[in-house]
């Protein structure tokens, strides 16, 4: 009964007061219960806010600490209550054991849920910085994702794949906006620091001031930015804010070495594999290939290869496959997964991953991923033959990512206003250039899940 209802064995053979005391904290840990289910249904980013808040969960780490321990002292006091003693020797042992067994199985449970607890504190601390714009643009959120890689052979960290996630806020419809690494003089806007420095766009003499390069220049550079944590980050945002006409809410930075472990900590993902990608290639062997095949399923090394390489392929390929992962983890992130493999995340997200979103935005962030995962990701990029990277036509960027948010907003809103003769609507305002080639396999699409099928 102890089990089931702990302080009842008190409250009929033992210290009554107690038991009754038990029983009141066990009928509110329901109602508690029960509160949460309805919060989590009724205001699930008031839920996230709550279960994501650090002084929230470092009550709720040390309150299932001390409910466990309370609840094994019920027990142990439960059986003393019984005379144990009293029965035979064989049931006197079967029963301590059942009693042993069930008191570690109730403190291992408190201490693993507590376990989650810290995990989630040590995130939120850790990986949650804050300091972006939690302000919505024309109903929209922007999120500049960047894959880092910072090797051996390299001068520091360069964002080597750089995407804008435009989110609109009531439906989570989802626009994945790519920019080549390559991209040569990159515009800030007059806010930046770099503006100064860069009037006429990011540019250099010898070629090599890319728009990955903006990061690592930012870096050497820190004075520029006195009070911000991760100029690098900063810096690129506004290189994007400029480069795309939009206006970016928040960054965020995945080590793409430490994106195998994050892949690997959620089981590997499932996806279409479109063509043959090889692992390895560059300045070393080629060791394999990932295979291409429908619902393929991927551990993180094949996962990571898929992504990054760059062996017979291009960069704009490159583009093109990274997101198509994105697509198969927004897919199969669900609530079950996260909360079974919780510490194995926390702990690889950690490592691999940080942000400008503050921990008070973790709801909002999770509501819009939860939106998004019902409905298709459509896709621009902004490669050849739309633009050329060495001398890109800005005022070409800029209408074709409008244009993509507009047909985007349009699916969500079928009926349009009629428009007077000879007046555009928004959508058309400004016609997408013609491209000079078509590509076998663009990433212009409504629906990201038919360019990443196999």
């Amino acid at each position: 009964m102890t089990l089931v209802l702990p302080g009842s064995a008190q409250l009929v053979a033992g210290n009554h007061r107690v038991g009754r005391m038990a029983l009141r904290v066990w009928a509110a840990l329901w109602l508690l219960a029960v509160l949460a289910v309805l919060l989590a249904l009724l205001l699930p980013q008031a839920a996230f806010s709550m279960i994501t808040s650090a002084p929230a969960l470092a009550i709720i780490k040390i309150a299932l600490i001390i409910f466990g321990l309370g609840w094994v002292g019920l027990l142990v006091d439960a059986w003393r209550l019984a005379n144990p003693w009293e029965l035979g020797r064989h049931s006197h042992i079967g029963f301590s054991v059942i009693t042993v067994a069930l008191a570690f199985t109730i403190f291992g449970g408190s201490i693993a849920v507590a376990s989650i607890a810290s995990a989630q504190h040590q995130l939120t601390t850790t990986v949650f910085s804050g300091g972006g714009d939690h302000v919505a643009q024309h109903g929209r959120i922007n999120i500049l994702l960047m894959g880092g890689d910072a090797g051996p052979d390299r001068s520091g960290l360069r964002p080597d794949s750089m995407t804008v996630a435009s989110v609109d806020t009531e439906t989570g419809r989802t626009v994945l906006i790519s920019l080549p690494r390559n991209l040569q003089a990159a515009a800030f806007p007059d806010s930046s620091p770099l503006h100064a420095r860069f009037p006429h766009g990011f540019r250099c003499s010898d070629g090599s001031c890319m728009l990955n390069a903006v990061y690592t220049y930012a870096t050497e550079h820190r004075s520029l930015y006195p009070d911000v944590q991760n100029p690098g980050a900063q810096a690129t945002k506004e290189a994007v804010e400029g480069s795309t006409g939009l206006k970016i809410n928040y960054w965020v930075l995945i080590d793409l070495k430490g994106f195998e472990s994050l892949v690997n900590s959620v089981g590997g993902i499932t996806m279409d594999v479109y063509r043959r990608v090889p692992i390895g290639g560059g300045s070393s062997k080629i060791y394999g290939y990932v295979r291409a095949g429908k619902n393929r399923h991927l551990d993180g090394r094949e996962a990571l290869w898929f992504a990054r390489s760059r062996s017979d392929s291009s960069d704009y390929d490159r583009i093109l496959r990274q997101k198509c992962v994105m697509r198969a983890m927004l897919n199969q992130l669900d609530p079950i997964t996260v909360l079974t493999r919780f510490n194995k995340i926390a702990e690889a997200g950690r490592e691999v991953v940080a942000t400008d979103i503050p921990p008070s935005e973790i709801g909002t962030m999770m509501d819009l991923a939860l939106k998004a995962k019902s409905l298709p990701v459509s896709s621009a990029a902004m490669v050849p033959p739309l633009i050329n990277p060495n001398a890109p036509d800005f005022a070409v960027i800029h209408s074709t990512v409008q244009k993509a948010i507009d047909d985007s907003e349009a699916t969500d809103n079928r009926e349009q206003e009629p428009t007077q003769a000879g007046m555009a609507t928004p959508s058309t305002a400004t016609a997408k250039p013609t491209p000079r080639a078509t590509p076998s396999r663009s990433s212009q699409t409504d629906d990201l899940g038919k360019v990443c099928s196999a």
